[in-house]
């Protein structure tokens, strides 16, 4: 298991809360510090590169707006969900960067939406479905993928780092059932 024995889902979680993302400013905004950290200033309409959690706290006082290329979106859970039905057992697509996080806040975004506004419901019920089919095509891929004692490095390169730990736990518990059932009794 290639060293990543003590990483966590979490792990990746925080690493995403603090990745730099891309925000357009909506307003002139004068510099605050945030957890002794200095943001701004800032002027409408201009991009700034922010720590994820900084920019969601700040859209939420809308000062600022996350760049489209940010965002996962409808149409982007389509075109994944699409790809990745296509595909064979044995292929699986290259997801974008920080997929699983973005998901996750995606789907936030659009309950939060659908509490506010409930012509919004079927929407977030429709890209809840999306990502659980999502997600359960990945699953069979990844556990298909781990049955195999020596997997093609082509396949592993698009798997995300959350899904390299699940593939990687899976590898080692089913190599190691494998070779117990194999195993000779040396009474």
């Amino acid at each position: 298991m290639q060293g990543k024995t003590n990483v966590h889902l979490k792990d990746f979680d925080f690493i995403f809360e603090n990745s730099m993302v891309r925000v357009i400013a909506n307003r002139n905004s004068p510099e605050i510090t945030i957890a002794d950290l200095k943001i701004g200033p800032f002027e409408e309409g201009n991009d700034y590169e922010l720590p994820f959690w900084v920019a969601r706290e700040l859209e939420k006082a809308r000062m600022v707006r996350f760049r489209q290329e940010e965002l996962l979106d409808m149409p982007q859970l389509h075109k994944i969900h699409w790809k990745e039905r296509v595909q064979g057992i044995s292929q699986i697509a290259a997801l974008p960067e920080n997929f699983y996080p973005k998901l996750r806040w995606c789907l936030e975004r659009l309950r939060e939406n659908a509490v506010k506004n409930p012509d919004k419901i079927r929407e977030y019920m429709k890209a809840n479905q999306l990502a659980r089919d999502i997600i359960n095509n990945r699953v069979k891929k990844i556990v298909s993928l781990a049955s195999i004692p020596t997997p093609t490095n082509q396949f592993l390169k698009n798997l995300t780092e959350e899904e390299l730990l699940l593939y990687e736990q899976l590898h080692g518990i089913i190599s190691e059932w494998r070779e117990k059932i194999l195993e000779v009794s040396r009474e």
